[in-house]
Parts: C-alpha cells; sequence; structure tokens
C-alpha cells in the first residue's frame, strides 16, 4: 500500500469512527489551492476542522504528532475560507485530529478533540 493508499484509508477509517461517535461527516478532502481540510464534521451544534493522519508505525511518532504549528494554522486558514464560503449555522466551531496507527494487521483510531 502506498503513501496515497494509506492516506485515503486513514480518512475512510476516520470518517467511519466519526460517524460511529454520532457526527455527521459534511465535507471530505475540501480541497483549495493553498491546501486541503481532510474533514470537516458536525455534532450538536459544533462544527469540527478534522485533519486525519495515518502511519504505519510510531518510528517517527505519533501521528497526530505530524500536525506542526504551521500545519495549525493552514488548516485554520482553510477554516476560515471555508466558513467564507458555506456559512454554516454551527453554534461552536474546533479544529480536531484523528490520529491512525497500525498495530499488527489492525489499526487503531484515536480521536484528539480541540487538538490546536
Amino acid at each position: 500500500m502506498d503513501r496515497n493508499e494509506l492516506g485515503r484509508m486513514g480518512e475512510s477509517l476516520a470518517a467511519r469512527y466519526l460517524q460511529s461517535h454520532g457526527w455527521s461527516v459534511v465535507e471530505r478532502n475540501v480541497r483549495y489551492r493553498e491546501g486541503e481540510l481532510d474533514l470537516v464534521a458536525e455534532r450538536a451544534g459544533v462544527l469540527a476542522f478534522v485533519e486525519v493522519k495515518t502511519r504505519r508505525s510510531r518510528a517517527f511518532g505519533t501521528p497526530a504528532e505530524a500536525v506542526t504549528r504551521l500545519k495549525a494554522a493552514r488548516i485554520r486558514r482553510l477554516a476560515s475560507r471555508y466558513l467564507t464560503e458555506h456559512r454554516p449555522r454551527a453554534r461552536d466551531i474546533r479544529f480536531d485530529v484523528v490520529d491512525v496507527l497500525r498495530v499488527g494487521e489492525n489499526y487503531r483510531v484515536t480521536h484528539l478533540e480541540d487538538a490546536f
């Protein structure tokens, strides 16, 4: 499985995980010239911009550790653009990370709420 396939699989696992915990996935892979929002999800008036990070191992740290301050700032700018264009009726906005890590033949999914 190459990096792109691993990333797509991680996003699918993250979307299923969120849905199983009461979230509605509003958008996937919202692309702008400056970057991409992996998932936009909503639950109970909260709109979450979700960055999904997937890794095969912890050799270089956890997947969530790959979300640097620079990456977080880019996601915030993209979210601002999304909010301007779509004008959702959410009461609250937040930024989450879903960490997907391969463990043997399985994957562990961890949802870090309000991560940055």
